[in-house]
C-alpha cells in the first residue's frame, strides 16, 4: 500500500538530494561539462563571511517571524474557535492571503510601500511615505511584515482546530471549580494545545529556511538594499544563477536541507512529540 508513496518520494525527493549532494562536490557553471572539485566548494562556502551573514539573516528572520506569528496566530485561533456566521467570515477573510501566490503579494507590497505613491501617500499615513524597502536598517523587518501577513492566518487556522478539539467538559468542570477565564485558558487551554504548537512551530521555523520567491521579488532580486535581505536561500540562487557557480550554490542547498532536518528532529525530540502521549485519558 505505501509502495506508490515511497517510489514518487524516492524519485521526487531522495532522487535530486543526491544529485544536488553530488554536485556541490563537483565544477559546473551550469552550461559546460561538469568536473570534480572535491571539497573545494564545501571550504569555499562554509570560509565565505557571505554566508555566514546569509546564515544570521534567515536565522533572524526565523526567530522574529517565529515571535510575531505564534502569538498573533494562537489569539485569531482562539477568535475562530467558537462558531458563529461572523467569525466565519474573518476566517474566510484572513484566509485569503494563502490564496495568493508569493509573486502577487510581493509586488502588491512592493506598491503599496513605495514611499511616492503607496499607502504612504494617503492623508494621515505620511508617516509611512519612507523607502522601507530601501532602508538597509528596515528592509528585513518589512519583509518579516510581509511573511506574517500571508503565513499567520494558516497557523491559526491549526490554533482553531486544535481549540476546537478540546473537550467542553474540561472547561464546565474548571468553571464548577471556580476557575475564572484566565486559569482556563493558562491551564487547560495552553497545555492541550501542545502538540499543535509544537506542529506549527516546526512548520514555521523549518519554512522560513525556504523563502526565496517573496524576498526575490521585495528586494529586486538582489537581497537588497546592499546584501540587508540576502538570505541563504536567495544566496544560493544568486551563486548559482547569476554567478554560474552550480557547485558552491549546491553546498549552499545541501546546507539549508541540513539545517531544515536538524531543526526538524530538535524541536521534535525536545517537545516530546515523537512520544505521542494522550493528553485527553480517563476522558
Amino acid at each position: 500500500m505505501a509502495a506508490p508513496a515511497l517510489l514518487l518520494f524516492g524519485l521526487f525527493g531522495l532522487v535530486p538530494l543526491v544529485g544536488v549532494v553530488a554536485l556541490s562536490l563537483s565544477r559546473w557553471d551550469g552550461l559546460g561539462s561538469l568536473g570534480w572539485a572535491g571539497s573545494a566548494n564545501w571550504n569555499g562556502v562554509l570560509s565565505d563571511g557571505a554566508t555566514w551573514q546569509s546564515l544570521w539573516l534567515t536565522c533572524k528572520v526565523m526567530m522574529v517571524s517565529w515571535l510575531v506569528q505564534t502569538p498573533l496566530a494562537l489569539a485569531l485561533g482562539l477568535f475562530q474557535a467558537p462558531r458563529g456566521r461572523v467569525r466565519a467570515l474573518f476566517a474566510v477573510l484572513w484566509f485569503l492571503p494563502l490564496l495568493l501566490s508569493a509573486v502577487a503579494i510581493g509586488l502588491t507590497w512592493q506598491a503599496l510601500l513605495d514611499p511616492a505613491f503607496g499607502i504612504g501617500a494617503t492623508p494621515g499615513l505620511h508617516w509611512l511615505a519612507r523607502p522601507l524597502l530601501g532602508s538597509p536598517d528596515l528592509a528585513l523587518y518589512t519583509v518579516i511584515f510581509v511573511i506574517a501577513w500571508q503565513f499567520t492566518p494558516f497557523h491559526a487556522l491549526l490554533y482553531q482546530s486544535g481549540v476546537r478539539q478540546i473537550p467542553t467538559s474540561l472547561y464546565e468542570a474548571a468553571a464548577i471549580d471556580g476557575a475564572g477565564p484566565l486559569t482556563r485558558f493558562l491551564r487547560i487551554t495552553l497545555p492541550q494545545l501542545k502538540y499543535t504548537f509544537v506542529t506549527s512551530s516546526t512548520l514555521m521555523l523549518v519554512g522560513s529556511l525556504t523563502y526565496f520567491d517573496l524576498i526575490y521579488v521585495l528586494s529586486g532580486a538582489t537581497g537588497g538594499p546592499g546584501t540587508a535581505t540576502r538570505v541563504l536561500p536567495l544566496a544560493m540562487y544568486i551563486t548559482g544563477f547569476q554567478a554560474h557557480d552550480m557547485g558552491r550554490a549546491s553546498a549552499v542547498a545541501t546546507l539549508l536541507v541540513m539545517l531544515g532536518l536538524g531543526l526538524s528532529l530538535l524541536t521534535t525530540r525536545l517537545s516530546g512529540f515523537t512520544r505521542m502521549e494522550s493528553q485527553q485519558e480517563g476522558l
